[in-house]
């Protein structure tokens, strides 16, 4: 398929990593692939993080997105978990930099208003629409990959419009938009 850009939209996990692919031919959408890294099966958090960056450095090094969406963590009660949460956004992150492809984050309100018009939409809400948008045959059983693909579907829909959403082009940018993280 030949298409003018290529968008990897990532749902951040420790447990689960969704990640789905758009095709942009003529200003429209089509599915390239949305999966799931499952990552309960490692007991060790910073080997997942590992396999975060080594599964999302082959996801880029196969299909070449032009772009990629990442959903931003919420904020939670539970600060080990939003801790954990903010790692893995990190190295998903990190191995976009460092094949420097501009990153964007999306709340998680900003992409289910993007995909359903409703900012306080289900999982199974969001995953319907899009099935619908991209004609999805049959929809995943977990909806991590799904929520990957609405991260992509609403970089697609919020292109150009950066309202609620920080854009990194390289580790400079990253750095400069983000001077507080240099003495954390």
């Amino acid at each position: 398929m030949v298409t003018d850009k290529i968008i990897l939209g990532i749902d951040p996990g420790t447990t689960i990593m969704g990640f789905g692919l758009i095709g942009i031919i003529k200003g429209q959408m089509s599915l390239i692939q949305m999966h799931e890294l499952q990552l309960s099966k490692y007991a060790d958090h910073y080997l997942k993080l590992k396999q975060i960056y080594k599964r999302t450095t082959e996801i880029i090094d196969v299909h070449k997105p032009d772009e990629i969406a990442i959903e931003a963590p919420f904020f939670g009660k539970n600060v080990q978990s939003m801790l954990k949460l903010g790692r893995a956004q990190g190295v998903a992150m990190a191995a976009g930099l460092n094949r420097e492809i501009p990153i964007t984050e999306y709340s998680p309100k900003k992409i289910k208003m993007a995909i359903t018009g409703n900012g306080n939409a289900s999982k199974v809400q969001v995953a319907k629409m899009l099935q619908g948008l991209l004609k999805i045959k049959e929809l995943p059983k977990n909806l991590d990959a799904t929520d990957g693909l609405a991260a992509a579907v609403c970089h697609f829909y919020n292109h150009g419009k950066l309202e609620g959403g920080k854009k990194y082009t390289g580790w400079g940018a990253f750095v400069k938009q983000n001077p507080e993280k240099l003495n954390s």
